[in-house]
C-alpha cells in the first residue's frame, strides 16, 4: 500500500531569526512496508514536539551540533527530525514492536516516519495522563526543569528563585517545582497576559514583563531586595548579567538555554566576574540527557504532583503538518504559552 506523506524541510541554512518562508512543505509517496529482516518501523505521527534548540541544527555551523546526537545538523532540503509520538503502522520482524503500539522517539516532521528501531526512545503504555504529557511535563522538558533545578541548583526551602522565560515549556515547571518546595519565586515573561498567568494560575509569588523594563538590574533588585539564591536561566544575554548582579553569596545559576543568542550570535552575555568570584557563584550549563539517572525519581514525583493537582500543565497545540513552520517561528516571537506541540493526527 502506498500513501502520500507530507513533510517539512528547511530550504537553506538559517543564521538569524527564522521565518516561515525559510521552510517548505513537501509531499512524497511512501510504501507502507519494510524489508524482511530489517529493524525499520513505519510510524504514523500523532504529536510533534516543537523546541527552540532546533534552530541551532539549522545553522551552517554551531558548537551545539557536535554535543549530542539530538543536536546533529540538519541538511537543507531533507526532512527535519525531532521528538514525536506516533502509532506503529508497520513493524519489522524482530518482535519488539507491533502494529498499533504507541511510541515516542526521534521521528521526522511529517505525517509518517520510517525510523530505525534505535530511534524509538520508548513504547508508551496506557496511563491516566494524555499522550502529549510525554513530550512536555513527563518528557525532556520536564526532566530539564526537574534536574536543572533540583540536581544543578540544590535549592533549599525558603530560598529566593528567579526564572526567566517563565511561561515557556521548561520555565513554568521550574517555578512550580520551586513553589512546591517552599521557595519565593519570581518569573519574567514577554507580555502582561503571561505575567497574569504566572501569578494567578501557576502560583508564582510575582512576575514582570521584561519588555517593559529598561533597567533589568534595578527591576530584579526591586523584586529581590534580599538577593537571588537560585537563577534558572533560559535566555542568557542581559537577563543573565542582571541576575548575576543580584545574586547572593553562594548563589547558583542553572543554564538551560540561551534563546537570546540562538537568533543573534552577537548578543553575548558578560556578567561581572568579580561578582562571580567574590560571591562564589556557581554557574553550570546542562543537558537533560546528563540526568537520565534521576528519570525514575522525576517521573514518580511529577506524576504524584499531577495526580493531586499540585502541578498545572500548560500546552499550546496547533494542528496539521502545515502549521509546523508557523509554530516553530512563533517560539522565537514569544507566541507560545507553555509547551508547544503540533497535533498531526487523531489518536
Amino acid at each position: 500500500m502506498e500513501v502520500s506523506n507530507k513533510y517539512v524541510v528547511v530550504k537553506h541554512h538559517i543564521q538569524d531569526a527564522p521565518k516561515e518562508s525559510d521552510f517548505e512543505i513537501k509531499i512524497g509517496a511512501l510504501i507502507l512496508s519494510v524489508d524482511s529482516g530489517s529493524n525499520d518501523v513505519i510510524v504514523k505521527n500523532l504529536y510533534i514536539s516543537i523546541d527552540p534548540y532546533q534552530i541551532n541544527r539549522m545553522k551552517s555551523n554551531d558548537p551545539s551540533q557536535t554535543s549530542i546526537s539530538f543536536a546533529a545538523p540538519i541538511t537543507p532540503g531533507e526532512a527535519i527530525d525531532g521528538v514525536a509520538i506516533g502509532k506503529v503502522l508497520v513493524a519489522s520482524d524482530n518482535g519488539k514492536f507491533q502494529k498499533d503500539d504507541l511510541v515516542m522517539g526521534v521521528f521526522t516532521w511529517a505525517e509518517y516516519s520510517v525510523v530505525k528501531e534505535e530511534s524509538i526512545i520508548k513504547k508508551l503504555e496506557p496511563s491516566e495522563f494524555p499522550l502529549t504529557y510525554h513530550l512536555g511535563v513527563l518528557g525532556f522538558n520536564g526532566l530539564s526543569a526537574y534536574a536543572g533545578f533540583f540536581e544543578v541548583c540544590k535549592p533549599q526551602k525558603g530560598e529566593n528563585v528567579f526564572v526567566s522565560a517563565a511561561c515557556g515549556a521548561v520555565g513554568n515547571l521550574v517555578g512550580q517545582y520551586a513553589k512546591l518546595l517552599g521557595c519565593y519565586v519570581v518569573g519574567c515573561a514577554g507580555s502582561q497576559d503571561k505575567v497574569t498567568l504566572l501569578k494567578d494560575k501557576l502560583g508564582f509569588d510575582d512576575a514582570f514583563n521584561y519588555k517593559e523594563e529598561k533597567d533589568l538590574t534595578s527591576i530584579l533588585a526591586r523584586y529581590f531586595p534580599n538577593g537571588i539564591d537560585v537563577y534558572f536561566d533560559n535566555v542568557g544575554g542581559e537577563m543573565l548579567e542582571a541576575a548575576i548582579a543580584n545574586m547572593n553569596t553562594f548563589g547558583r545559576v542553572s543554564i538551560c538555554g540561551v534563546i537570546s543568542q540562538y537568533t543573534d550570535a552577537e548578543k553575548r552575555s558578560s556578567p561581572n566576574m568579580l561578582n562571580v568570584v567574590y560571591n562564589r557563584i556557581n554557574i553550570r550549563g546542562f543537558l537533560a540527557a546528563d540526568f537520565m539517572n534521576v528519570f525514575p525519581d522525576f517521573i514518580a514525583k511529577t506524576s504524584a504532583y499531577l495526580q493531586t493537582g499540585k502541578l498545572h500543565v500548560i500546552e499550546d497545540v496547533s494542528s496539521g503538518v502545515e502549521s509546523i513552520p508557523s509554530a516553530f517561528v512563533g517560539i522565537f516571537n514569544g507566541n507560545n504559552v507553555g509547551k508547544k506541540i503540533v497535533k498531526v493526527a487523531e489518536e
